[in-house]
C-alpha cells in the first residue's frame, strides 16, 4: 500500500546539542508541549542547506540516535532573535514557557552552537521559526 502523501525524503536529526537536550526535547514533542523550533539562519548559510519548508517532514530522535517520531513543518518565519514573540516560546515548550526563558537559554545555545562554526552571537540575528505538528509517534 502507497501513501501518496509520503515525503520521497526526510531528513533524520535530533534537537540540541547533547544526548541529554536531545532526549528532553523530544520528550515534549511526544507529550505535546513542543511544536515549534528555532535555528540560526546564518547556520543554514554555512552548512549549505535549505530553510524548512511548509509541508515537509522530519524524523526527531533521541539522545540514542533513535526515531521517536515525525513531524510536518505547518510554518516557517524568520525574526531577529530580539523579536521572538511570547507565542513562539510558548510553543517552543521548554522551562517555564516564557519568553525570558527562551530568551536565556537560547542565547545560551546559539552562542556555544554558532562558536562551532567560527560565528558570534547578537541580538539582531536571523532566526528560522518552525512551528510543526507531530504526525506519528513511534
Amino acid at each position: 500500500m502507497q501513501n501518496s502523501q509520503a515525503p520521497e525524503t526526510c531528513e533524520a536529526w535530533a534537537f540540541g546539542d547533547s544526548k541529554e537536550m536531545a532526549d528532553e526535547l523530544s520528550g515534549l514533542v511526544l507529550e505535546g508541549l513542543k511544536t515549534a523550533t528555532s535555528s540560526a539562519f546564518e547556520v543554514y548559510q554555512v552548512e549549505n542547506e535549505p530553510i524548512p519548508t511548509e509541508g515537509s517532514y522530519s524524523i526527531i530522535l533521541d539522545g540514542n540516535q533513535e526515531a521517536v517520531g515525525i513531524i510536518q513543518i505547518q510554518k516557517v518565519t524568520t525574526c531577529a532573535f530580539n523579536q521572538v514573540t511570547e507565542e513562539l516560546a510558548i510553543a517552543e515548550g521548554e522551562g517555564d514557557r516564557t519568553l525570558e526563558y527562551w530568551r536565556r537559554v537560547h542565547e545560551e545555545f546559539f552562542r556555544r552552537h554558532l562558536a562551532t562554526y567560527g560565528l558570534s552571537f547578537n541580538e539582531e540575528m536571523l532566526i528560522v521559526c518552525e512551528q510543526f505538528e507531530l504526525v506519528y509517534a513511534a
